[in-house]
């Protein structure tokens, strides 16, 4: 796999796992501000969940990548 897929293929996992995580830890607040949705969660915690994702991702790239160089699918 070179430089350039195996980029493409990280940015697609980082973003399928934050999906994935967003909702985890988020609940609605008890009272809900004038003017915000109800639904919104009280505290987002954006930065744990950008770190979960960044290790989640990079963790399941090095599986991707061991089985595709691997040769255990042929993908050709």
């Amino acid at each position: 796999m070179d430089i350039v897929s195996s980029i493409v293929v990280y940015i697609l996992l980082w973003w399928w796992v934050f999906l994935m995580v967003l909702p985890f830890g988020s609940a609605p607040p008890e009272i809900p501000e004038k003017g915000h949705a109800t639904s919104a969660p009280a505290n987002p915690a954006m930065l744990k969940k950008i770190i979960a994702t960044t290790i989640i991702s990079a963790i399941l790239f090095i599986i991707v990548k061991l089985v595709i160089e691997s040769e255990i699918f042929a993908f050709r």
